[in-house]
């Protein structure tokens, strides 16, 4: 099976800040088990899975457009539980900071996919 979603730059990025959450929140309260953790977790590995389905999808571009407009929601749906750690104080704010700095940065990468799907068509 073709996986050459894994060769994007965005995947990556997106992989390793999901990752990244999920050894973070390990360390949040056993009280946001259900509202905070599994929100941050779902949100952030939904902007890969997103990624995925849209590259498999590209033969198509207004799904590709569709799906990656999906993963930048989602991306940003990660950055308000990003805020809402920060201010319950589960994290510090120089690693809210960084995250959010990152994420910022696979917002504008999906954001050049939304703009270009063509660029990311498969040859005939």
């Amino acid at each position: 099976m073709e996986s050459g979603f894994k060769e994007l730059k965005v995947y990556n990025l997106a992989y390793k800040l999901a990752m990244e959450i999920y050894n973070l929140s390990k360390s949040f309260p056993k009280e946001e088990k259900y509202a905070l953790t599994d929100q941050i977790r779902r949100s952030s590995r939904s902007v890969c899975a997103n990624i995925a389905e849209g590259y498999r999808k590209r033969l198509y571009p207004k799904h590709f457009v569709s799906k990656m407009s999906d993963s930048d929601c989602e991306c940003s749906e990660t950055l308000v539980w990003l805020d809402f750690s920060r201010d319950c104080e589960y994290l510090t704010f120089s690693k809210y900071q960084e995250l959010c700095q990152q994420y910022s940065e696979v917002g504008r990468m999906l954001g050049y996919l939304i703009n270009n799907p063509e660029k990311f068509a498969p040859r005939k």
